[in-house]
């Protein structure tokens, strides 16, 4: 008898930190090596050391690029990992951007966080460097969806397309006889930029993901909801910002506003993306044309009816230009990035609005302006808040509560156990509820940290 041991080292009880450790007689394996993210206490357990021997290692299977299932690598890394890093070649590419600027701006918070801090206190540090993120890249190893790679005499894994984000995965291992199906984030049914999920015909263990486990998307029209911003802008002289993730975010909102100039009901007010990251993803959508439904045609559409910003010195442009206009900046929470630089100088006008491109989490600079916040701290300066805020509710790339249920329906054998990840404890308990009731499915939701042994 074989005994194989899960890990719950991270998106156990909550969503973000992605890392789950495999143990087995002939391979270690970690699917995903993701930080935490969210409120100050989730974001301390990226610097506790992981309670297992990051040597001992063998490989590292991504089921995508997002930095809440890539980000840990280079810490891995540091720590002792020599193994191979292995996903689809998007993944990796997506990936690849995402450490390199994380570990740079690592470095810059350190930095900063130095000159404020009084003398007599200890140096902060940078969880990584850029440098260690060059180094992570070296172990990169891209491999092919829907074909069958051997790991060891008795374990055998594939990549699967599963929507999301370009690149993404699930991910089927066959160890001992037995099928693990790891969901990674599993994308909509009805994405006008990506595929279709493929679904899994078997799972004798399924690790299923449930962010959006309790609710189902609105039917909201974003391209009416975006005509509406921007004629309102339009007629108000004012500025329309959207703060937006780099990676699928971005890319659907150029696209959207691509379509709408098309059909000239966006009017010609200017159109400027400030994301040095996002024009790197977008280089990736270019080059992996077969991952997505989007054509070279529709990238050059997008780029010609857009200014891409590159600079500071751009940016600082952008905000003396008179007018009416449209600006796409990073970060999609307000939590950083270059949005900040035009709400400095823009939250305080009344012909301003801030549309918010999706969930915004709690303890987020959208999250309080969501709320209502009527002052807002930005770079030390505190700002008074008169800008009109809105949000864009249907921009999710995440599956909802009957994707989820839609995507694992063509399982032919019940698992013998579903674990329940990638949520917060509260979606969990709904689509637990959901699986028993709908298929008698054993369904389990592991805490963090925990360890469950398997005997095949």
């Amino acid at each position: 008898m074989n005994s194989i041991k899960i890990h719950f080292l991270g998106a156990a009880e909550t969503v973000t930190g992605s890392k789950f450790l495999l143990t087995t007689p002939e391979k270690n394996i970690l699917i995903d090596c993701g930080v935490f993210q969210g409120p100050e206490e989730i974001l301390e357990k990226n610097w506790q050391r992981l309670p297992i021997e990051e040597s001992s290692v063998d490989m590292v299977l991504l089921t995508h690029g997002h930095l809440d299932h890539s980000g840990y690598l280079p810490r891995l890394v540091k720590h002792g990992f020599k193994g191979e890093i292995i996903g689809t070649a998007p993944t990796l590419a997506i990936a690849e951007i995402i450490v390199l600027d994380s570990g740079r701006i690592q470095e810059i918070e350190a930095k900063r966080a130095n000159e404020e801090a009084p003398r007599n206190q200890k140096p902060a540090v940078p969880f990584y460097t850029e440098k260690d993120a060059e180094k992570t890249l070296n172990l990169f190893r891209a491999k092919k969806t829907d074909r069958w790679y051997q790991l060891s005499k008795s374990i055998r894994y594939r990549f699967r397309y599963s929507g999301h984000i370009i690149g993404a995965t699930f991910i089927e291992l066959d160890i001992f006889g037995k099928r693990f199906v790891f969901s990674g984030d599993i994308g909509r049914e009805d994405d006008f930029m990506l595929y279709p999920p493929k679904r899994p015909k078997r799972a004798d263990y399924l690790f299923m993901e449930s962010t959006y486990g309790d609710r189902l998307h609105t039917s909201e029209n974003v391209s009416e909801k975006l005509r509406k911003s921007i004629e309102q802008t339009v007629y108000n002289r004012g500025n329309l910002i959207i703060p937006s993730f780099a990676v699928e975010r971005l890319q659907k909102l150029m696209y959207l506003l691509s379509e709408l100039r098309k059909k000239n009901e966006a009017f010609n007010i200017p159109i400027f993306i400030d994301s040095p990251m996002g024009n790197d993803v977008i280089s990736v959508y270019e080059k992996f044309l077969d991952w997505h439904k989007l054509s070279r045609h529709d990238f050059r559409a997008m780029r010609r009816n857009m200014e891409i910003i590159t600079s500071y010195r751009q940016t600082r442009r952008v905000m003396r230009i008179p007018g009416p206009k449209l600006i796409i900046a990073g970060s999609g929470m307000v939590s950083g990035g270059r949005v900040l630089s035009y709400l400095r100088h823009l939250i305080d006008k009344s012909n301003t609005t801030i549309l918010l491109a999706g969930y915004q989490a709690e303890d987020t600079g959208g999250r309080a302006l969501l709320d209502g916040v009527r002052e807002m701290e930005i770079s030390g300066n505190t700002h008074t808040v008169r800008a009109y805020i809105d949000q864009i509710e249907n921009l999710s790339a995440h599956a909802d509560q009957q994707e989820l249920l839609n995507w694992s329906s063509e399982i032919t054998n019940p698992p013998t156990e579903t674990f329940l990840i990638h949520g917060d404890l509260s979606a969990q308990e709904v689509l637990r509820r959901k699986l028993q009731d709908l298929r008698d499915w054993n369904v389990t939701i592991p805490k963090l940290y925990s360890v469950k042994e398997i005997l095949i």
